[in-house]
């Protein structure tokens, strides 16, 4: 069993920068595939960027790539989510997830947290 905690979300102006992090409780994390999606008013929840166990394969959206960095820290079971050159097209929930397979699909990840709000102004 895995739990998951994110935070780092807020109020940014267009251009800017936030750091979201994914704390996770769970003895057997680092061996978990870690995801960070998100989900806009009325959209479905979509893909943004995946790490392998070891964090050494990374994966992103077309829509973040280059702009948002996803990493971990297996000793503070934390995941974290970079991301720069924000755009209030990135306005959403964003959640991270674990699962067992380096998917960007939403049914591959079987444990998540509870979200975290991040609005860009523009």
């Amino acid at each position: 069993q895995v739990q998951l905690v994110e935070s780092g979300g807020g109020l940014v102006q267009a251009g800017g920068s936030l750091r979201l992090s994914c704390a996770a409780s769970g003895r057997t994390f680092s061996s978990y595939v870690v995801g960070w999606f998100r989900q806009a008013p009325g959209k479905e929840r979509e893909f943004v960027a995946a790490i392998s166990w070891s964090g050494t394969r990374t994966y992103y959206a077309d829509s973040v790539k280059g702009r948002f960095t996803i990493s971990r820290d297996n000793a503070k079971n934390t995941v974290y989510l970079q991301m720069n050159s924000l755009k209030p097209e990135d306005t959403a929930a964003y959640y991270c997830a674990a699962g067992t397979r380096e998917r960007d699909n939403v049914r591959d990840y079987d444990y998540w947290g509870q979200g975290t709000q991040v609005t860009v102004s523009s």
